[in-house]
C-alpha cells in the first residue's frame, strides 16, 4: 500500500520512483511510466517453483500465503504456472498477518486432513518461522511432506533467529542467484568496515540482497542523471484549491520525462548482475534451489529462464527443456532421501463406493469371497479388480474406495449387468468395476472408461474328426487312378523285362504260362526286392538293358512305397478335426439351440439375429457350457454358444481339444469400468 501511494505521487509530479524492495506483482498493473522496480518481481520465480513440482511428478500443491497484497499478488501467477504443467491447486491456505499460534495450528490441522502433501509458502520470515515451528510440533515436518519456500523468506533468511533452523529441516528454498565477482567482494568488504565503525556492538553483520539492489538502484539513478546532464531540478508549481492539502502543493518536474528515458536505456553490470529496465522492470534472473539441512543450507541446483532446472549453472546453458532435470541430493522432511509422492490418504473424506458383479462362473475376472457365518464379503479378487487397483495406485493423488458386491443378503447376484449399471445411474454406487462390456445403449445412462480387454463376440462350436477309420483305410493313401496306373506299370515292366531276357535267359523260358507268371512275379517282387532276398526265387537278369529298366523301376517303386507309408501313418495317427457348425445361418435354418452367458447383453444380440426364444439356453460357468455341448441340441443341450472373446479364451484354455471358434465376430468395445460423473454433469 505504501509503494502504491508513493508511485501515484511520482506519477503526479513526474518524478521517477525507483524501488529496491517492492516485489508484489500487483504494482505492475499501475502501469506508471515513472515507476522502476530495481528488484525481482515475485512472479518471476513461479516458473522455477513449477519446474520443481514437475521434476518430482507432483500433481497437486497448496499455496500458504499471508493475507495482504504481498501474499495475494503472486497467487494468480503461481496458479497459472502450475496449470501449465497439469498440476492443480485444490486449496488456498490464507494466514492472517496478525494470526495467533492457535489460528495457525487450526489451519495446519485442516491441511493435514487433506490428501495433498506439497506446500508452497509465501510470507515474510517473521510469520513463516512461526508457521514452520508449529508445523513441526504437530507432525507436518515428517516423512511424506514437501515444503517449498519462496524468496519472500529466503531473501531475508539470515535475518531470522538461528534457533529456528531446526524447524526448517528438509525445506526447499528458491531465491535470486547473485554471482560472485571482485566488485561484489570489494563492496561487501568496504561495507562491513563502514558498518562496524558505525555499529561496533553488532558482530558479523551481512548485507542482504535488498541492500545490493539498493546500491544498484542508486548507481543506475546516478548514471541516468549524468546522461541527461541535469544542472538544476525545477518544478512547475500547480494551483492550490481553497481546501487543499500539503500533497496538492506538489509541483511537476521539468526533468522527469528526460530522466525516465535515461533510466530506460541505462545498462551496466551491477553487484546483483546485469541491470537493464524493460518496461520499468528488471529482466528475469537466475534462481538458486537450496535445501535446508543440518545447521545451514546446501545448494542443489539452479533454474534459468532459458534452460530450466540444472545441477550446475555452467551446464544449464547446454541443456534443453526436454532433458530430464537434474538436481543434487536432497534431504527431505523426516531425514529421508526418497522424494515424497505428494499425497497421502486423507484422514477424513468420502470413500468411493465401487459396485462389483456377483457371478458363479468365470471367476477369473471377478470373484467375491463370502464369510459362511456372517454372509459378509471378505475379499474381492480377479483380473478386473487387479487392473482397477493398479490404475488407482498409479494416480498422482489419493483416492479411497471400497468394493461393494451387487448381491442379495444371501450372497446371490442381485441382477444382471444392466441392473448394476442402473444402480450406478441412481447413485447407489459411484463406480462399477468388473467384466462389463461397453455397448451403446448402456452409454446413454453412464460413462465408460477406455476398454482394458480385447473386444468382440464370437461363436464357439464342437469339433470332430471327419475321417472315419475302418478296415479299408489302407486304400485311402492312394487314389483309384494311382492304384490302376501302378498296376498297369507292374504289368508293363514285367513284359519289358521278358522281351529283353527270354531269348538269352533260361529263367524266362518254358511254357507260355510259366513265362507270363515269371515276368509278372519279377516285376511285383521288386517292391520288396524279393528277387534278391528270397531263396526260392532264382530269376536273374543278364541283359544290361533289362538291368537298366529294373534300376529305374526300383527307384520308382521306392518313392511310391515311401509315400504310401507316410500317408497311411498320417491317416492312422493325426486327427482331421473340423467344426460341426460353420455358419450362423445353418443354426437359424435347422433351428438348433444355442447358448449364452446368463445376464449378458448377448441375449438381446441373438434375438436381434432372429433366434427364437425357444432356441436360447443360459449357462453360468465353463463347466455348465461343456455339459450343454455334450448333451447336444436334440437332448436339451446346445449346438453352439455365443459369448465375448475374453470368456471364450478362458473356456478354450480349459477345453482346447473339443471346441473351436468360428466367424463371424461381432464387434463390441470390450470391458470397461463404469462411472457416473459425466452423467451427473450432463444432467
Amino acid at each position: 500500500m505504501e509503494a502504491n501511494f508513493v508511485i501515484n505521487l511520482g506519477n503526479k509530479s513526474h518524478v521517477p520512483i525507483i524501488s529496491f524492495s517492492a516485489t508484489s506483482p500487483s504494482l505492475t498493473s499501475l502501469r506508471s511510466p515513472y515507476f522502476f522496480r530495481a528488484t525481482q518481481n515475485d512472479s518471476s520465480q513461479v516458473k522455477a517453483i513449477s519446474a520443481i513440482v514437475q521434476a518430482f511428478g507432483w500433481r497437486e500443491a497448496v499455496p500458504i500465503y499471508i493475507d495482504d497484497e504481498f501474499g495475494e499478488g503472486i497467487i494468480p501467477y503461481l496458479t497459472d504456472a502450475l496449470e501449465e504443467i497439469n498440476a492443480r491447486v485444490p486449496y488456498r491456505s490464507v494466514i492472517p498477518s496478525s494470526a495467533t499460534d492457535d489460528q495457525i495450528s487450526k489451519e495446519l490441522y485442516k491441511l493435514m486432513t487433506m490428501q495433498t502433501r506439497v506446500f508452497i509458502v509465501h510470507m515474510p520470515p517473521s510469520l513463516g518461522t512461526r508457521l514452520f515451528a508449529i508445523a513441526k510440533h504437530i507432525g507436518m515436518m515428517n516423512e511424506g511432506y514437501a515444503w517449498i519456500v519462496t524468496d519472500g523468506m529466503t531473501n531475508l533468511w539470515r535475518l531470522t533467529d538461528p534457533s529456528t533452523i531446526d524447524s526448517l529441516q528438509g525445506v526447499l528454498g528458491v531465491r535470486t542467484h547473485i554471482s560472485r565477482s571482485n566488485a561484489l567482494e570489494d563492496f561487501q568488504s568496504r561495507w562491513k568496515t563502514k558498518f562496524q565503525q558505525d555499529n561496533p556492538t553488532i558482530i558479523n553483520a551481512e548485507l542482504n540482497i535488498f541492500g545490493l539492489w539498493a546500491y544498484d538502484a542508486a548507481f543506475a539513478l546516478a548514471m541516468a542523471i549524468e546522461n541527461v546532464s541535469m544542472t538544476n531540478f525545477n518544478f512547475n508549481k500547480t494551483s492550490v484549491s481553497s481546501n487543499g492539502t500539503d500533497l496538492e502543493t506538489f509541483g511537476v518536474s521539468e526533468n522527469g520525462p528526460q530522466l525516465i528515458q535515461a533510466l530506460s536505456t541505462t545498462k551496466f553490470r551491477g553487484l546483483t548482475g546485469d541491470i537493464h529496465f524493460v518496461n520499468g522492470q528488471l529482466e528475469s534472473s537466475v534462481f538458486e534451489i537450496f535445501n535446508v539441512n543440518g545447521n545451514g543450507e546446501r545448494m542443489v541446483g539452479f533454474w534459468t529462464p532459458e534452460s530450466g532446472l540444472a545441477r550446475e549453472l555452467n551446464s544449464a546453458n547446454s541443456s534443453t527443456t526436454h532433458d530430464k532435470p537434474k538436481l543434487g541430493p536432497i534431504i527431505w522432511p523426516g531425514d529421508t532421501t526418497s522424494p515424497p509422492k505428494g499425497w497421502e490418504i486423507p484422514t477424513s473424506g468420502k470413500k468411493l463406493r465401487i459396485g462389483v458383479p456377483v457371478k458363479d462362473g468365470f471367476s477369473e475376472f471377478v470373484k467375491v469371497t463370502w464369510d459362511p457365518n456372517s454372509h459378509a464379503a471378505t475379499s474381492v479378487t480377479g483380473y478386473s479388480i487387479d487392473v482397477f487397483d493398479a490404475v488407482m495406485a498409479a494416480m498422482p493423488y489419493a483416492v479411497t474406495y471400497e468394493y461393494i458386491p451387487f448381491a442379495t443378503l444371501d450372497g446371490k447376484s442381485a441382477g444382471t449387468y444392466n441392473d448394476l449399471i442402473f444402480q450406478v445411474y441412481n447413485g447407489r454406487y459411484d463406480v462399477a468395476v468388473g467384466d462389463t462390456t461397453i455397448v451403446s445403449n448402456r452409454s446413454r445412462f453412464v460413462d465408460f472408461t477406455l476398454p482394458y480387454t480385447e473386444s468382440g463376440v464370437t461363436m464357439i462350436v464342437p469339433i470332430r474328426d471327419k475321417r472315419r477309420k475302418n478296415a479299408w483305410v489302407f486304400l485311402k493313401p492312394l487314389t483309384w487312378d494311382l492304384w490302376v496306373t501302378s498296376a498297369c506299370f507292374f504289368v508293363f515292366i514285367g513284359f519289358v523285362v521278358w522281351v529283353l531276357e527270354h531269348r538269352i535267359n533260361e529263367d524266362f523260358r518254358g511254357p507260355p504260362s510259366h513265362q507270363a507268371g515269371t515276368s509278372f512275379w519279377f516285376s511285383f517282387s521288386t517292391m520288396v526286392f524279393a528277387h534278391r532276398t528270397n531263396s526260392f526265387v532264382r530269376e536273374k537278369v543278364v541283359s544290361n538293358l533289362a538291368r537298366f529298366v529294373v534300376i529305374v523301376w526300383c527307384f520308382v517303386v521306392l518313392i511310391l512305397t515311401q509315400s504310401y507309408t507316410a500317408s497311411l501313418t498320417s491317416l492312422l495317427t493325426v486327427q482331421q478335426l473340423q467344426p460341426t457348425i460353420t455358419d450362423i445361418n445353418e443354426l437359424l435354418k435347422t433351428r438348433e439351440r444355442v447358448g449364452f452367458q446368463q445376464g449378458s447383453f448377448v441375449e438381446g444380440m441373438l434375438k436381434g439375429l432372429k433366434f427364437a426364444e425357444s432356441q436360447l439356453v443360459k449357462y453360468n460357468s465353463p463347466e455348465e457350457l461343456d455339459d450343454l455341448f455334450a448333451k447336444g441340441s436334440a437332448n436339451g443341450g446346445i449346438a453352439a454358444a455365443f459369448d465375448e472373446i475374453p470368456y471364450m479364451k478362458l473356456f478354450l484354455a480349459k477345453y482346447c481339444s473339443k471346441y473351436t471358434t468360428m466367424d463371424p465376430t461381432f464387434k463390441t468395445d470390450g470391458f470397461g469400468f463404469i462411472k457416473e460423473e459425466q452423467l451427473k454433469m450432463a444432467i
